[in-house]
């Protein structure tokens, strides 16, 4: 066994996985710990095209904790990719400063097809072989790979749930106008995605990251978060737009309110819904299964 890091820090969050490696490359990883903030380091990157200095610092306190920790349970290895919001960033030289300075390893500014990638590696790990279609909804962009074992289409959309969020669904709850306006966004670029990926045709689509996982959850009828129901959870496309439906109607204290909603979560995952059920209608699926596992296990399967 080998013991890694990886570290996923998107458009609202950043997480953290320290876990060991079969040495055989066979098997599951053996996760020690695994860990998400909400940063929120994409807040205004749509509108302004700059980090803003307060999600930059509030970035830095998190990932700080993070070198403790991987420092304390010796991670021979350490990853950083960073996604959307810095590859969208004019300013992101101060971002990978800051990240050399506080990790000591520089971040890799992936693009998005390696961001799609590395969610269909940690996706599909585990699931019978056949054909899969995963959906990975982040902050800033959306990502659709396909493929079997290995992918072999994948492409990366400028829809996320704060993407969306801050350029459509200011009303608090957010008005059917808005609605409107941010549906038709969706399905342009949703459209286009699907069309790279050729489709459904008989893939299973997997959907990934904490917009999917929350709303598996809140179908599920948790009274707390717990991963192990949720992965490979399915859930009806039926189902997913009941909940996506009364999450836009609700205000953002009722939405804080429901006991499996991440504080940090709650003012975007209305737009996240909104993304992820239109998905489901323009692909014609009946059926999502839920992973817990996404590019931050295949950020630590990179490192095998």
């Amino acid at each position: 066994m080998s013991r890694v890091a990886s570290i996923d820090c998107g458009t609202n969050s950043i997480r953290l996985l320290v876990a060991d490696l079969p040495a055989d490359g066979i098997g599951d990883l053996t996760d020690i710990d695994r860990r998400m903030e909400i940063v929120r380091l994409g807040q205004g990157v749509d509108r302004t095209g700059r980090l803003a200095p307060e999600a930059i610092e509030r970035t830095r306190v998190a990932l700080d904790r993070y070198a403790g920790r991987i420092r304390e349970l010796g991670a021979e290895r350490v990853r950083m990719v960073a996604t959307s919001a810095t590859r969208d960033a004019s300013n992101a030289g101060e971002f990978r400063d800051m990240v050399r300075a506080t990790l000591g390893v520089p971040p890799e500014v992936i693009t998005g097809r390696q961001e799609a990638e590395l969610s269909f590696t940690g996706a599909v790990r585990g699931l019978p072989v056949g054909g899969y279609v995963v959906v990975d909804i982040g902050g800033g962009s959306t990502e659709f790979v396909a493929g079997t074992t290995t992918v072999e289409s994948a492409i990366s959309v400028d829809i996320g749930c704060v993407r969306m969020t801050e350029r459509h669904l200011s009303g608090n709850p957010p008005t059917p106008e808005q609605i409107e306006a941010a549906t038709a966004d969706i399905e342009t670029a949703v459209d286009k995605a699907l069309s790279v990926v050729g489709g459904m045709g008989d893939a299973t689509l997997v959907g990934v990251a904490g917009t999917v996982t929350t709303i598996a959850a809140i179908t599920l009828g948790l009274s707390e978060y717990q991963p192990e129901r949720i992965h490979h959870s399915r859930m009806s496309t039926a189902d997913i737009e009941r909940v996506v439906a009364d999450l836009l109607a609700m205000t953002y204290e009722q939405r804080s309110a429901l006991p499996v909603m991440h504080p940090g979560r709650a003012d975007v995952i209305g737009a996240g819904g909104l993304i992820l059920r239109t998905i489901l209608n323009r692909a014609g699926v009946t059926e999502l299964v839920a992973s817990e596992h996404d590019i931050l296990d295949g950020i630590a399967w990179s490192l095998a």
